[in-house]
């Protein structure tokens, strides 16, 4: 009786410690956690300076299409869903590496999960993409991984991707970058993207 309540116990607070490390759900603009497979809009805390997130093409070529922020501060763009490297618990939380993927469908015969393209010579930046692949973590997918971070009282976009313990990756913000045509692209920058979440 007595090593049945030392094992209880013990497996209580071996239980309760690993619940207390569980990183903090992230909280949508009414106060909700945000949950795994569920539509919400990403929009910026900050007004005056462009709408929600959706997909647009930037360049020469129709696809694949690149994530960027909508001109208007009215439009709330196009709305996502998380889907977080272990999503037994059905809740999205920060500093835990996510598939963000955009609703509905795409002209682009590509996925619409967000991916970090290569280096772009021209403009020195590196680009937030759709064409990636959801799931599967490890190397083949590493740049399709991004966390939610809190940043002061908000949150903030960030790619630094731990699915690969071996992979040598960049760690920094996602913000926005005004390229030539005043198109405001997803990017890696030393100057965070401040966001909030609301439920669509």
């Amino acid at each position: 009786m007595i090593l049945f309540l030392a094992g209880a116990a013990l497996c209580f607070l071996i239980c309760a410690s690993i619940a207390a490390a569980a990183p903090d759900p992230v909280l949508d603009i009414t106060g909700k956690i945000l949950r795994t497979g569920t539509d919400y809009y990403i929009l910026p805390v900050i007004r005056g300076r462009g709408g929600g997130l959706t997909l647009a093409s930037t360049g020469n070529d129709t696809c694949p299409l690149d994530v960027v922020q909508e001109q208007l501060e009215v439009s709330k763009g196009v709305p996502v869903t998380f889907a977080p490297v272990n999503v037994k618990k059905g809740v999205v939380r920060v500093s835990t590496d996510q598939n963000i993927k955009f609703s509905g469908a795409s002209i682009c015969v590509q996925s619409t999960v967000w991916k970090l393209e290569s280096l772009d010579q021209a403009t020195q930046q590196w680009f937030v993409r759709t064409g990636g692949v959801e799931g599967n973590p490890g190397r083949e997918t590493v740049d399709n991984w991004f966390k939610i971070e809190k940043y002061e009282k908000d949150y903030k976009l960030v790619f630094c991707p731990t699915v690969c313990d071996f992979c040598k990756v960049i760690c920094r913000d996602v913000g926005v970058f005004i390229d030539h045509r005043g198109v405001r692209r997803l990017a890696l920058t030393h100057v965070p993207f401040r966001v909030m979440f609301n439920k669509a």
